[in-house]
């Protein structure tokens, strides 16, 4: 049984459903460590004083944000946690939007939400009903780990789902990143061609049918 990452209260209006958060994906990715060729030394890594070449103690250390210019404010720990959102345990929706709306660029991380007890049990599950029905989404913020979330929870098949979002200002505008891009004047022969091919390799969407080829490959080099 999986361990709750957080736990807390959806809490909406007069409503309030404690819940737990748990992760949803499980990432393929491997983990290695690096060692010297040809011995069994592991290689570590070391907080080293870029000027003296001295390895510096954790609790000497300070963060500095840059500035530009080769200027840099010198922040202390104790700053950093006078101004950390605060320990919360409530998950509060702000509003209900249509899911639809929300453009999938938004999407961070998938989370699940499952009742803490089985006296909410109900009200979780006419949260969930309502959501699924409606096919909205509830915006919350949320405290985890001494930073703010943004989120959308919605309904999942018989599960509540919390999807973490990027807030509107971590979105690159593409204009600015990317420079031109070819102007929307597809038309004639050619578009539809290109409407043709994408009908004729069109299918259902099945995740099954994808695999991380890569990993598995990894794995058997490493076995």
């Amino acid at each position: 049984m999986a361990r709750a990452i957080w736990n807390g209260y959806i809490s909406f209006g007069l409503v309030s459903v404690p819940v737990g958060l748990y992760s949803a994906p499980q990432e393929h990715e491997l983990d290695f460590h690096q060692f010297q060729r040809g011995t069994p030394d592991r290689i570590r890594y070391k907080r080293v004083n870029e000027r003296t070449g001295r390895e510096v103690a954790y609790d000497k250390i300070v963060k500095g944000h840059d500035v530009g210019g080769g200027e840099y404010v010198i922040v202390e720990q104790e700053e950093l946690a006078d101004i950390a959102p605060g320990r919360s345990r409530s998950l509060e929706i702000s509003r209900f939007v249509d899911l639809d709306e929300i453009d999938p660029i938004h999407f961070q991380k998938t989370y699940y939400l499952a009742p803490a007890d089985r006296e909410n049990a109900s009200s979780y599950g006419l949260l969930r009903d309502a959501l699924a029905k409606t096919n909205r989404a509830g915006i919350a913020s949320f405290v985890m780990r001494s930073k703010e979330y943004l989120a959308a929870i919605r309904a999942d098949g018989n599960v509540l789902a919390l999807e973490t979002l990027f807030f509107a200002d971590e979105i690159r505008d593409p204009a600015d990143e990317l420079g031109d891009l070819p102007a929307k004047k597809s038309s004639g022969k050619q578009l539809s061609m290109a409407v043709d091919l994408v009908e004729a390799m069109s299918g259902n969407w099945r995740p099954g049918d994808y695999k991380d080829s890569y990993t598995e490959r990894v794995k058997k080099k490493a076995a």
